[in-house]
């Protein structure tokens, strides 16, 4: 009987060990344009941030890493781990890399990796049909990625999952994949007509704020996603200034949730664009609760919610903000 459970174990053991991703040891090396010497960081790409997994000393320019991780996967290089990282698809070849230290990694290049190979071309087409790719590349983690990273703010609940359908049943336990198949109940959830969720987060001046408080306190508020370190957001702002100067006295009202990650960068960007209306964060950048509750995948996002707290439109930027608040209030 022990020996039959032993076996019946080790059975088991197997059929685990066959579908999890294999630790590999990763053999990189390359070499940094104009630096002779410090610090190049290998890091892991996980919801849009990177995190550090090893370090190596740069040696007359040249650098190298050796190191068990997940392969195939995601990761990044980095010569400061405060900023910007190299975005790298990395396979169980041997990958070489010439890193550009200027314009963000702009020109850097790598050889090897065949992984990394068809994500650059993916990035070089242009109006790519997402399921057209998918179904040339169903089995490749690209094909994963690229649904995840720059799909899921595009399409429908439907459209995501049809395309999920696509790929390969070994892509299905990726991150990128089980945040797809998350983002789905989400987004049927804070679709047009709706109730808004309800959350809590804290202010500028460090007190606990629930969303709900500011629900029929006026006859729409505009519950806005931004960060300060976010382009197209700070682009935007000067237009969502105008349009409270213009309706608040009509019964608008703004609500921010900022997706930073720095208290200081945040304050500061909410004094210089004059954003005088309520504004949140939890500071856990793309960890964002309330980012999460509400399925932003990119931003800047926001929702327009009526006293009644239903949400009547979405992603309402530049003319198209003022036009629908002119036929509302006006």
């Amino acid at each position: 009987m022990m020996k039959k459970s032993l076996f019946v174990l080790i059975i088991a053991l197997i059929a685990v060990s066959c579908t999890q991703k294999q630790e590999e040891s990763v053999l990189l090396s390359g070499r940094v344009e104009g630096v002779e010497s410090g610090i190049v960081y290998l890091q892991k790409f996980r919801n849009k941030t990177f995190d550090v997994i090893d370090s190596s000393e740069i040696v007359n320019g040249e650098f190298s890493f050796s190191k068990d991780v997940e392969l195939p996967e995601i990761y990044g290089l980095s010569l400061d781990s405060t900023k910007g990282s190299f975005l790298l698809f990395l396979d169980e070849n041997q990958a070489n890399v010439v890193l550009d230290s200027a314009n963000y990694y702009r020109n850097t290049t790598v050889e090897g990796s065949e992984l990394h190979n068809l994500y650059v071309d993916y990035k070089s087409q242009r109006n790519v049909e997402i399921d057209s790719f998918i179904r040339q590349h169903p089995s490749s983690l690209v094909s994963a990625y690229a649904l995840y990273r720059d799909y899921s703010y595009r399409l429908t609940p439907e459209q995501i999952r049809s395309n999920i359908d696509l790929l390969d049943p070994s892509l299905r336990n990726t991150p990128y994949v089980e945040t797809l198949e998350e983002l789905i109940p989400t987004l049927e959830e804070v679709a047009v007509g709706n109730e808004a969720p309800n959350f809590t987060a804290t202010d500028t001046e460090g007190n606990s704020v629930e969303f709900a408080d500011h629900i029929g306190k006026s006859k729409y508020v505009f519950l806005d996603f931004w960060a300060s370190w976010c382009g197209p957001c700070r682009r935007e702002n000067p237009n969502i200034v105008r349009a409270y100067e213009e309706y608040k006295d009509k019964g608008f009202d703004i609500f921010a949730v900022s997706l930073d990650h720095s208290k200081v960068g945040w304050l500061a960007a909410i004094e210089k664009d004059k954003l005088t209306w309520t504004n949140v964060t939890d500071l856990k950048h793309w960890d964002s609760e309330p980012a999460k509750l509400y399925g932003v995948r990119a931003i800047p996002s926001n929702f327009l919610i009526d006293e009644n707290g239903v949400i009547v439109a979405k992603n309402l930027k530049g003319e198209d903000l003022h036009n629908t608040l002119n036929n509302l209030l006006n």
